[in-house]
C-alpha cells in the first residue's frame, strides 16, 4: 500500500497527521489522525468511510458487499447525495457527486488539535444541465466529526435548484435495541406507505421493520441511543429542514 504522510502540529498538542494512501480497490484515500480519533476519506465522492474515536467502536457502517471500484458508489459511510436525491430518468440515482473524484484543495490544522480538509468537486459533463456551480466539502476531524457542504451558484442571472443529502450510515450494536429521539411531533412522509403524510407520536422511534421516512421542517438535533454499544450518537445540523430515518431491514439489505 502506497502512502505519503504529512504531519501538522500546534504548540502543546499531539500532532495531527494526514496520510495519502491507496485504499481498497487502489482508490486514492486520505487517512486523518488526531489525538482523539481517526478518519478515512476516499477522494471518489469525497466519501467519509470511517470515523473512530479512541477506545470506541466505529461510528460508521460500510457494507461488506460494497464495491470499491472507480465510478461505482461506495455503500456505507457518508455518501454525498448531490445535485439530486433519488432517481431521475436517464440520469441514475442520487446524483453524480458520489461517484466523481473530488480534489483536495487544502488541509488546515487548528490550535485545538483538530484537522480540517477542504475538497472540491471538479467540473464534469454531468453538470451541464445545471447552471454553473461549485461544490466544496469541508471535513473536520477532532473529538467529533463535522461536515460542511458548500454549494455556490456561479450564474449571474439564473437560479440554481438542487437537492442534497449527507447520507450517513451509522454502526449500531443491535438495530432492534436502538431508539431515535428528537423527532416527536414532526410531520413526515412515509415512503414505505406510498409517501403518506403522518405525524410522529413516539418519544423514541424504534426499528422493527423497513423504515424510510422524510421528516419535514426539522431543525433540532437527533440522537441515536444504542444500549448494546453503551453510547449515544448525536447528529446536529444547520441549513437543512429535512431529516431522513432509513433502515432497509432484512430483504432490502
Amino acid at each position: 500500500m502506497a502512502a505519503n504522510t504529512i504531519e501538522t502540529k500546534q504548540p502543546n498538542q499531539t500532532p495531527g497527521r494526514v496520510m495519502f494512501m491507496d485504499g481498497l480497490g487502489e482508490l486514492p484515500m486520505l487517512e486523518v489522525r488526531t489525538a482523539w480519533s481517526t478518519a478515512e476519506i476516499y477522494l471518489q465522492g469525497a466519501h467519509v468511510t470511517r470515523f473512530t474515536k479512541k477506545n470506541e467502536p466505529p461510528l460508521l457502517f460500510v457494507s461488506q458487499c460494497s464495491r470499491f471500484t472507480e465510478g461505482q458508489p461506495i455503500r456505507g459511510g457518508i455518501p454525498i447525495i448531490l445535485p439530486w436525491f433519488g432517481m431521475r430518468e436517464g440520469m441514475g440515482q442520487h446524483g453524480f457527486a458520489r461517484v466523481k473524484p473530488w480534489e483536495l484543495k487544502e488541509f488546515v490544522p487548528a490550535p485545538d488539535g483538530s484537522v480540517s480538509l477542504r475538497l472540491c468537486l471538479p467540473e464534469c459533463p454531468e453538470a451541464s444541465s445545471f447552471p454553473p456551480f461549485t461544490a466544496d466539502y469541508v471535513v473536520t476531524v477532532s473529538q467529533g466529526l463535522t461536515l460542511e457542504l458548500i454549494v455556490k451558484n456561479q450564474a449571474k442571472d439564473e437560479p440554481l435548484t438542487f437537492e442534497n443529502c449527507l447520507h450517513s450510515y451509522f454502526d449500531v450494536g443491535d438495530i432492534t435495541a436502538v431508539s431515535v429521539t428528537g423527532l416527536k411531533g414532526a410531520t413526515y412522509l412515509d415512503k414505505v406507505a406510498n409517501f403518506s403524510q403522518k405525524t410522529e407520536a413516539a418519544d423514541a422511534i424504534r426499528i422493527s421493520s423497513e423504515v424510510d421516512r422524510i421528516y419535514l421542517n426539522t431543525i433540532e438535533a437527533v440522537e441515536i441511543h444504542d444500549p448494546r454499544l453503551s453510547r449515544k450518537i448525536r447528529i446536529e445540523k444547520q441549513g437543512s429542514l429535512s431529516t431522513v430515518v432509513w433502515n432497509p431491514w432484512i430483504a432490502r439489505a
